[in-house]
């Protein structure tokens, strides 16, 4: 059965679920802001896909941990352990992880200064398999510092999975590292929805 949760491969080497249901109609009508914005990217954008509004909503940021926790099994079920990079892929390993059962890491932008001085928070062990957690993916770039930290500590990473890939290379710069990146939900797709809805 092909629904929401069941990735296919997509150019670049990206997994995504078929169409837009439900969970990506509330995800929509909760967090896509409409206006003038600067990404991460540097990059201009008239539309902006604001994480916090659907990471911060105890329903919704549940029911995207159950939904990544379904793909981090289908595209690496072998992973010991997922990881997520500061700050807002946090929420989302921590509900992934209570959804599947696996613990998760923390990757920090850089090393704390202070007690540990680490960079990656929570335990592991040189060699283990994991899977990255984020929530929008745009260029690629903050999620391939990520992986170049994870893989400094001695682990494998070769797949990532995110709520929405915006589809402006990030895909394609990750498989360049070795990563395939899967998705729950792609850009076109919900831009696409949100103008049925609106037109």
């Amino acid at each position: 059965h092909t629904g929401a949760g069941a990735p296919r491969r997509a150019r670049g080497g990206s997994a995504d679920v078929t169409g837009v249901d439900d969970l990506g109609l509330r995800l929509l009508d909760t967090a896509l802001l409409e206006g003038d914005f600067t990404l991460r990217s540097g990059k201009r954008s008239r539309w902006y896909l604001d994480k916090y509004r659907f990471e911060t909503e105890p329903a919704l940021l549940r029911e995207f941990g159950v939904r990544l926790a379904r793909v981090v099994e289908q595209v690496e079920p072998e992973a010991s352990r997922l990881a997520g990079p500061v700050l807002g892929a946090v929420a989302l390993a921590a509900s992934a992880s209570m959804a599947s059962g696996r613990p998760f890491i923390i990757v920090r932008d850089e090393p704390k200064e202070y007690g540990t001085a680490n960079r990656i928070e929570g335990t592991f062990s040189p060699g283990e398999l994991v899977c990255l957690i984020e929530d929008v993916v745009t260029s690629g770039g903050a999620l391939g510092e990520t992986v170049e930290a994870v893989r400094s500590a001695g682990l494998v990473v070769r797949h990532a999975v995110c709520v929405v890939d915006r589809e402006e290379g990030g895909a394609d710069a990750l498989a360049r590292l070795g990563v395939r990146l899967a998705s729950l939900y792609r850009a076109g797709e919900l831009l696409a929805t949100r103008e049925k809805g609106v037109g």
